[in-house]
């Protein structure tokens, strides 16, 4: 029988092709991915899509493995914790009443002013912020009080490291990296995303892309991560700076890339290069 690819990504045709948007998957998804030798995943893939076609296929790609068991940023400092890559020091909390009771109903907090809040959902750093002093803290933990009746829960604190208003986003997709900085020029601005006046500089120092394509490569073989923005922050206080850990983005923006087509055109690539890595033919996989 001929081996059969399925495709479940919207901008991927293969030897079948089937959609999962905005419903659970069913007994006729899992028979389709059953029958496959191997299931190509969407980005926007949910946990119960996922799920479903790890056990109906033995090929799936990408590997979301670290994506739904280390969810959140909470679960990616257990992440970068378990596998032993270095991050900024952190204290993870499950919500306000956790906090309290472990800083002296808030009057001890972990490290020094300023330093950094992000709460378990958002990406992009929309839901990160610098803390300058007690009071402000104080604000943030009243407003994550009331969101916890809503169902929104847990943070974490970090410690502030100084990095010249810059962090590196290292776009992983297949075996393809893009490295660039997204800096932010006015120095009253914490966050250096683009969508907060950050800007792309594709100039990084060699010795900056080799210590952060080291620690990617470490990443991405420990958790099997194919499809991810994941962000680094070098100190400027060291001497000689090792790459940070900060977060996982598995949807990122693509104007570091080039823009959407250079992105699938990327994608499309990794993808036909992992049908080949397991001994299929990727003649059927095309945009």
């Amino acid at each position: 029988m001929q081996p059969m690819i399925v495709s479940y990504h919207p901008c991927i045709v293969a030897d079948r092709n089937a959609l999962c948007a905005g419903r659970l998957p069913d007994e006729t998804d899992r028979q389709i991915m059953a029958e496959a030798d191997a299931v190509i995943l969407p980005q926007g893939c949910s946990k119960p899509l996922y799920e479903t076609a790890k056990s109906a296929c033995s090929h799936v790609w990408p590997c979301y493995d670290a994506r739904f068991t280390y969810p959140g940023k909470t679960g990616q400092t257990r992440l970068f914790q378990s596998v032993g890559l270095p991050h900024p020091d952190t204290e993870v909390y499950a919500g306000t009443a956790e906090y309290l009771a472990r800083t002296d109903n808030g009057s001890r907090p972990p490290f020094s002013f300023p330093m950094v809040l992000k709460l378990d959902w958002g990406g992009e750093g929309e839901t990160v912020f610098r803390i300058d002093d007690l009071a402000a803290l104080h604000r943030w933990m009243d407003h994550m009080a009331r969101w916890e009746k809503t169902g929104q829960s847990g943070f974490l604190l970090q410690r502030y490291v100084p990095c010249r208003n810059r962090t590196l986003r290292v776009a992983v997709i297949g075996l393809h990296r893009i490295v660039y900085w997204r800096r932010q020029s006015d120095p009253d601005k914490f966050h250096a995303n683009l969508d907060k006046g950050g800007v792309i500089d594709v100039d990084v120092e060699p010795d900056i892309r080799d210590a952060a394509l080291e620690a990617i490569e470490r990443l991405c073989s420990a958790a099997r991560i194919h499809l991810a923005g994941v962000d680094l922050l070098f100190s400027e206080e060291e001497k000689d700076p090792f790459p940070l850990f900060l977060e996982i983005n598995y949807f990122f923006g693509r104007k570091g890339l080039g823009g959407s087509e250079a992105y699938y055109r990327l994608l499309l690539e990794a993808a036909r290069h992992w049908v080949r890595s397991i001994g299929l033919d990727d003649a059927a996989i095309r945009a």
